[in-house]
């Protein structure tokens, strides 16, 4: 069942324990969490997500910041840069390139940051399914709500804002997290707690 929880002027949805939500929701949110177990192998913060056109996934991302020593790599960025690095490749033109992103469905396992709800709402992203909130740094309404069509983003159509629903498979989200802040962080800036290496 989706709440709808317009709080002044921001919208945005909630899915309670997953009942409600419906089955390709949780089919792509599942493929994010399996990008956010593979960012957990490489010792990067498990945040994973899919963008879906037309029912197909057509891209993936994981988090990777520390990989590439680019605290930018999140997982929606790497999403985002390699379906325009593929839209270019295939000769579309910006206005093409925009169109197809107004028709994309963002699934990440953790709410967007400021930095990606930025990005997305600038590309013009249909709507984004997220699993657990961002009490930190959240973009889509836990700090600021830069998916609300009353923020000051530009996007490329013009058009502001984007659907948000959270709570997709939330509690498989933040288990994930837990594992990886259980386990300790071994790139985190010295000194740190001790590292458990998982057996």
């Amino acid at each position: 069942m989706f709440a709808d929880c317009g709080l002044g002027f921001q919208r945005f949805y909630v899915c309670f324990g997953d009942l409600g939500c419906s089955f390709d929701s949780l089919r792509f949110m599942e493929l994010a969490i399996q990008e956010a177990k593979l960012a957990l192998q490489r010792l990067e913060v498990p945040v994973g997500c899919v963008i879906v056109e037309n029912a197909k996934v057509i891209a993936t991302g994981r988090n990777c910041p520390t990989e590439t020593r680019n605290a930018t790599r999140h997982a929606e960025m790497e999403a985002i840069d390699a379906l325009l690095e593929q839209w270019q490749r295939d000769g579309l033109s910006e206005f093409e390139i925009a169109t197809k992103f107004s028709n994309c469905i963002l699934y990440v396992t953790c709410e967007p940051c400021i930095m990606c709800a930025a990005a997305l709402s600038i590309l013009g992203i249909k709507e984004v399914y997220y699993g657990c909130r961002n009490d930190k740094f959240g973009g889509c309404g836990s700090v600021l709500s830069l998916n609300s069509s009353a923020s000051e983003i530009p996007s490329i159509h013009g058009q502001r804002g984007f659907r948000c629903t959270g709570g997709v498979m939330a509690s498989e989200a933040i288990s994930l997290l837990q594992s990886f802040y259980e386990q300790g962080n071994p790139n985190a800036p010295k000194p740190h707690r001790p590292v458990v290496h998982p057996k």
